[in-house]
């Protein structure tokens, strides 16, 4: 299984990109090959999905806000300098999928970075930072047949000790793709991480939840997770629906004994585990549990299905 969730066409490139302020061209938006590394290893970001709404007239970017909020606190985390608030940050968004003109689902990334080549061999605290916003198409999986088989790594997912695991940032994520390399060539598809204390934390970029007896359980935020939106967004409407909830800390023989396994995360939506460590969950396809999350999912982020407060709409012109 792979990602191309995130771009199709080829991986298509927007007309324009926002870059600190101003709406810059895709071929005029580049940095030094000098800077690159520096950079990487400094920056954190965002991942953000625009949903075409149901009407098919305007695009539903969904928890704009709290993304944003996100990132600043990353930066924060990371002690570098974010040089935009987050109302500036929220106007630059909606005015990029207004320029490119996207008419269908897309994927967008703001990304903070150090500005410029940096010659010490850490990069400093508070050095001034560049805010670049990219946008392309993706092409969903909600409401589709899929699963994916997952096994326990190895790898043990960073911990508070090491360095922010609450922090969105590039560097995290060499963590879980050492993870995912792994799995891979164990005949997985993707890898769940346990934390220090050797509890589930979660996957290589999506957390985790687990259905056992009617309950749907997954790790608590200080069992090394990335706060997610998404795990958010699914405790609420489960929990709305009437489905007990609960945020503990959950043992790997826990994941063996599920009913139902799934990842969240913006990029994979909801993603159904199929088998885990070569045992299959339930009956090996989506269970009800995760197909009732995947449909209120789907009907909020097209804007049919209530709580418009996590939706900010842009129309199209005509």
């Amino acid at each position: 299984m792979s990602m191309d969730s995130l771009a199709t066409g080829g991986f298509e490139h927007p007309k324009w990109l926002w870059r600190d302020g101003a709406m810059v061209a895709w071929e005029q938006a580049t940095v030094h090959v000098n800077a690159v590394g520096h950079a990487s290893v400094a920056a954190v970001f965002e991942g953000i999905k625009a949903y075409l709404a149901d009407d098919g007239e305007r695009l539903l970017l969904f928890r704009l806000d709290d993304h944003l909020a996100r990132l600043a606190a990353s930066a924060r985390l990371c002690r570098i300098a974010m040089p935009y608030e987050v109302s500036e940050l929220r106007e630059a968004v909606v005015e990029l999928l207004r320029v490119n003109d996207w008419r269908q689902d897309t994927y967008l990334r703001p990304w903070v970075f150090p500005r410029g080549l940096i010659r010490e061999q850490m990069v400093p605290a508070d050095v001034p930072c560049e805010v670049v916003i990219d946008s392309w198409p993706f092409t969903t999986k909600l409401l589709r047949p899929r699963g994916c088989r997952a096994a326990v790594s190895t790898w043990l997912r960073v911990s508070e000790t090491s360095m922010p695991p609450r922090a969105k940032a590039f560097s995290n994520y060499h963590n879980g793709r050492l993870a995912m390399l792994e799995a891979r060539e164990n005949g997985h598809d993707w890898p769940i991480l346990l934390n220090d204390r050797h509890k589930v934390s979660e996957g290589p970029g999506a957390c985790i939840a687990m259905v056992r007896d009617g309950v749907v359980s997954t790790p608590s935020l200080t069992s090394g997770l990335l706060e997610s939106l998404t795990r958010a967004t699914a405790l609420t409407l489960l929990a709305e629906a009437g489905i007990a909830v609960e945020e503990r800390e959950i043992d790997r023989s826990e994941l063996q004994l599920a009913d139902e396994l799934f990842f969240l995360g913006t990029a994979w939506e909801v993603l159904p585990i199929t088998t885990i460590d070569g045992l299959r969950v339930g009956d090996g396809k989506m269970g009800p549990v995760a197909g009732l999350l995947e449909q209120r999912y789907s009907a909020i982020v097209r804007g049919t299905q209530g709580h418009d407060e996590w939706l900010t709409e842009v129309r199209f012109d005509s």
